[in-house]
């Protein structure tokens, strides 16, 4: 069971900070305008030059074994629906330390989504 909870917050949170330092990154380097392949490898290129990107793959490689670990050891009915905590974190993380702005309604989703959270793990018993 302990083991469950690490894997589990190492997803939701360790993950959504590897999303939020991913954003942070290609948010320095821009929009991405020109789809062509030698300008798509040129903005390739200048997202690995940026550490906050490595730290996202980083992160976002620990998450990602977690949940190989989660799902050794539980269902996947009840391992993907309870990730989806990760979006209430996201829109947090993104308000917090991204200074976007969330709207009521996206909050609202937030909400809806936690109540499903909560309906997974209340079903998982």
């Amino acid at each position: 069971m302990v083991t469950q909870v690490i894997f589990y917050m190492l997803i939701v949170f360790v993950g959504t900070g590897g999303e939020l330092c991913v954003s942070r990154a290609m948010k320095t380097i821009g929009e991405v305008t020109d789809f062509r392949p030698r300008a798509v490898a040129g903005v390739v290129g200048r997202a690995l030059l940026l550490p906050r990107m490595w730290m996202g793959i980083a992160l976002m490689a620990v998450a990602f074994f977690a949940l190989l670990g989660m799902l050794s050891l539980a269902k996947v009915s009840f391992v993907f629906p309870s990730t989806a905590l990760s979006y209430a974190v996201g829109a947090l993380g993104g308000k917090l330390f991204l200074r976007e702005r969330v709207t009521p309604q996206r909050w609202f989703g937030v909400f809806l989504v936690c109540i499903g959270v909560v309906l997974v793990f209340i079903g998982n018993g």
